[in-house]
């Protein structure tokens, strides 16, 4: 459980460091709206992975871990978004951008660990 709960830190740790991020974007109605948008992404990682430790059976957690996955990978794209438009240097992005990556990757391996796990279990 402990593994879990480094991860349930870290991805409060990453929405709270997108929060400070978008506070140092430009101030334009494009910035706002992608800080809306990411802002949501980057704390709903969070938020589900806690609703995934507490899931009350296997399909639930996976459920949930999947929707951690989209979150991640949304979050992935606004960072993105943000680079490509010019709205910051993409050395402000860099660190961000690979911690979204990172979790992203971690999930991935989750879930298929709990879907595998979750297939043995029915045989």
């Amino acid at each position: 459980m402990k593994g879990l709960e480094t991860i349930q830190n870290r991805t409060k740790r990453f929405g709270v460091s997108i929060i400070k991020f978008t506070n140092d974007l430009p101030k334009s109605t494009s910035s706002f709206v992608i800080a809306k948008q990411i802002i949501k992404s980057a704390t709903s990682i969070g938020a589900n992975f806690r609703a995934a430790l507490r899931a009350r059976s296997k399909s639930e957690f996976i459920a949930k871990l999947g929707i951690v996955l989209e979150e991640a990978d949304e979050t992935v794209y606004w960072l993105e978004i943000i680079v490509e438009s010019g709205l910051v240097l993409p050395i402000k992005v860099q660190h961000l951008l690979k911690e979204a990556n990172e979790i992203t990757s971690i999930v991935v391996t989750s879930l298929k660990t709990a879907k595998s796990n979750s297939s043995r279990l029915s045989l």
